[in-house]
């Protein structure tokens, strides 16, 4: 295998080497949400082998942490759950494909290799997370680290923005099922059938939203038709809404319940959108970073949501998402990362621990809330 021609700054020939390795054995080992104990196994036994403290918690998370302590805490956390359907494992001109290439086990081994590049001896802590279950509603993953760790200096979430992009935000989720049940009649009776009423739930979703609704801007909320079946007597509904920063859930819930009486509306899932600012540490140090190896810098945000919504729900720390590998490709047939944008994702993410390491705002901080 040939590793392509490194930027100044970026590691080692070895370790690159390693780096490409071990995103290939972890590309190896299937992993669909629910069924990542191997992985979680497989990526333990990596952390271990480049000097990391490393187990496996409650949650199925491979949990790992190296530094000698005493200066911030950062962490790190990307999932290591990916959808269904397998995609043979192969390199081929400079591309590793395999399912999880780009959505997000080259985020999670970028940052294995990211902390192992700072060593034991580093002045604070790095705590690199393989989280599980990213791809359900419910991020079991990063909800149980949220609850049984304690709030971090800094934090980076792993996901695929291209390693020359730092995301600054997500919307919000809001999963909604609608039931409704009718008696059974002919079907010229003009008494609404069931089918109809979850359809008219579908187009009063809509119509709450407003005229500017969908997916194309940050600002605005956004409605997808997951599923719709059933008949006159029983059908059912689901509903997707990406909701911007500040969007007023229990409004819209209220609204939609008022105008659809007929049935039953439950609220599955829900996760508030989270915007940082570019004043924030991480964005600054991720940013530099990103300069430091000739990039052309881009800040952006989005309209999914990751396990940085999970977390600031309850963490108010410096955080950012960061990742290599063109997020197109999530979930896709042919899903592959490039091995030189993979390998500047390594290199960003080490340089952006060591600023943040030093960072005045973040180690004065740490030294107030330290006990």
């Amino acid at each position: 295998m040939t590793v392509p021609t490194r930027d100044p700054g970026t590691p080692p020939l070895a370790q690159d080497h390693a780096a490409v390795d071990t995103l290939h054995r972890f590309l190896r080992i299937p992993s669909p949400s629910g069924e990542e104990g191997p992985m979680a196994a497989e990526a333990v036994a990596v952390m271990r082998g480049l000097g990391y403290r490393a187990e496996i918690d409650a949650a199925g998370n491979a949990v790992g942490v190296i530094g000698a302590g005493g200066g911030p805490r950062l962490m790190l956390l990307s999932h290591i759950d990916t959808v269904s359907g397998q995609i043979p494992v192969h390199l081929s001109d400079g591309r590793l494909h395999g399912r999880g290439a780009v959505d997000a086990k080259a985020a999670f081994a970028a940052m294995v290799h990211a902390g192992a590049a700072l060593g034991p001896r580093f002045p604070g802590s790095v705590t690199v997370v393989g989280a599980v279950e990213e791809e359900t509603p419910g991020s079991k993953g990063a909800v149980a680290v949220r609850e049984t760790h304690r709030p971090p200096d800094a934090l980076i979430v792993g996901e695929p923005s291209g390693w020359s992009t730092v995301v600054l935000g997500y919307k919000g989720k809001l999963d909604l099922r609608y039931r409704v049940t009718r008696p059974p009649t002919h079907p010229s009776n003009p008494e609404p059938k069931a089918s109809e009423l979850a359809a008219r739930c579908w187009h009063t979703l809509l119509d709450l939203l407003g005229p500017d609704s969908g997916h194309g801007a940050f600002g605005r909320p956004g409605a997808t038709l997951i599923a719709l079946h059933g008949d006159p007597v029983a059908a059912e509904a689901e509903f997707d809404v990406r909701t911007p920063p500040g969007f007023d859930t229990d409004a819209l819930l209220r609204a939609l319940r008022e105008r659809t009486p007929h049935g039953e509306l439950t609220e599955l899932h829900a996760v508030s959108a989270v915007r940082t600012t570019r004043r924030d540490p991480v964005v600054r140090a991720l940013s530099a970073a990103v300069r430091a190896h000739g990039g052309e810098l881009s800040q952006k945000v989005k309209t999914a949501t990751s396990d940085m919504n999970t977390l600031a729900q309850a963490w108010d720390v410096p955080m950012a998402t960061y990742g290599p590998g063109d997020s197109r490709l999530d979930h896709a047939d042919d899903e592959h990362i490039e091995i030189d944008e993979y390998l500047k994702g390594v290199s960003v993410l080490a340089h952006a621990l060591r600023r943040l390491a030093t960072d005045e705002e973040l180690t004065r901080s740490h030294t107030c809330l330290s006990p």
